[in-house]
């Protein structure tokens, strides 16, 4: 992977090369940013370009041996280290499956990995023979590159263990770069932490996912900036997006529900399930049934516009809400009739809804269910 064929972050993407380029590289770093924000990616591209055989002023240069080797991911020198699963398993017992998952994705959350392992239930964890492995590995010389460089996804999962990782990264053999890429800076060992440079990658910015998704998979504009927006700076969010969007508004969809759970009358709640899970009501009107991704969509910009219905009714500020013109015209009515602490409490339900609708939950239950729940949230029973 190049530095060109990852979206944004060129602040950082050039502060890399010019520490590299004046001989400044830190041994060990820690990539720290939200999950889709392209950290891991760019971790890739950066040990591309420091085991580049001809690096250029700006990139890697794409076609020497070691770049198309670091492309496919098989670079000798190149090391990865990742959650795994399993009593006495390391990461190069499930390097296969690392290797697919990224080469389909560069930018995954640890749910997809979990699934691609077929662990979504188990508990993944870099475990002390994992730490040990890494340390027998780094204390061998490199086989072809000027560099030797392990990329440990996720340090949060070394818990104490990484404490035997502490001389390695304290007192590095020379030319040996270790990137640690991390989410969650608070679990990360203090003794870990305290040894790494910290560089922190931001969230993308709507515009980069919009442009971008435009580019690569030529939507239209406004279902790429429906995407974008609801993705909130996650590419892997906006791709899935942007793929299972269906033809039917979300937008008013969502606003036509909450109309009748304000009313809250049984039926009309139970034949509104029926047809978005079935694609017909009591009456037999044909609807346009929501897949199961599209289920999570609805639900996912449920909090997309409580979070931008907050924002309109702590500030009244129009000009920064992120909101079509009919909708926007609708929260604004809404306002009088729903506080911010209805608005949070409608927040978790949502969220628990996308939580259950990922384990395969009844969507009919489901949605029946949160449908009288919002009713009473929006009602303050």
């Amino acid at each position: 992977m190049q530095f060109k064929e990852i979206i944004g972050h060129q602040k950082l993407q050039k502060h890399l090369i010019e520490t590299y380029q004046a001989g400044r590289t830190a041994h060990a770093q820690i990539f720290l940013g939200t999950e889709g924000c392209g950290k891991l990616a760019m971790a890739i591209a950066y040990a591309q370009y420091l085991l580049c055989e001809s690096p250029q002023a700006e990139d890697s240069c794409g076609v020497c041996n070691s770049c198309r080797k670091v492309q496919k991911l098989i670079h000798p020198d190149l090391h990865f280290s990742y959650p795994v699963v399993g009593s006495g398993k390391i990461s190069t017992s499930y390097i296969k499956e690392w290797r697919t998952m990224l080469l389909e994705n560069a930018y995954p959350s640890l749910r997809e990995w979990q699934v691609q392992l077929g662990a979504e239930q188990q508990k993944c964890n870099i475990t002390k023979n994992e730490c040990v492995d890494i340390v027998r590995k780094f204390s061998l010389k490199s086989v072809e590159g000027a560099y030797k460089i392990l990329i440990l996804w996720l340090p949060e999962f070394l818990e104490k263990e990484g404490n035997r990782l502490l001389k390695l990264i304290e007192e590095p053999a020379p030319n040996t770069v270790f990137i640690l890429v991390a989410e969650q800076q608070e679990k990360i060992l203090n003794t870990i932490l305290s040894r790494c440079q910290l560089l922190r990658v931001n969230r993308l910015e709507s515009q980069e996912i919009q442009s971008y998704l435009i580019q690569q998979y030529s939507i239209s504009e406004e279902k790429a900036q429906f995407a974008a927006h609801l993705a909130e700076g996650n590419w892997n969010r906006a791709k899935k997006l942007a793929e299972e969007t269906s033809s039917e508004s979300h937008e008013q969809l969502f606003m036509d529900w909450l109309r009748i759970c304000y009313r809250g009358h049984g039926r009309d709640l139970v034949s509104w399930t029926e047809g978005v899970c079935s694609g017909k009501d009591f009456d037999k009107k044909e609807h346009t049934k929501l897949s199961r991704g599209d289920q999570s969509l609805f639900f996912q910009y449920g909090l997309y516009f409580l979070r931008e219905y907050t924002l309109l009714k702590l500030t009244a500020d129009t000009t920064k809400i992120r909101l079509q013109a009919g909708i926007l015209q609708a929260a604004q009515k809404l306002t009088k009739v729903l506080s911010v602490a209805q608005a949070q409490k409608l927040s978790l339900c949502f969220d628990e809804a996308i939580y259950h609708l990922e384990r395969n939950i009844n969507p009919k239950i489901l949605f029946l269910d949160v449908s009288i729940r919002v009713h009473k949230i929006l009602k303050n029973r």
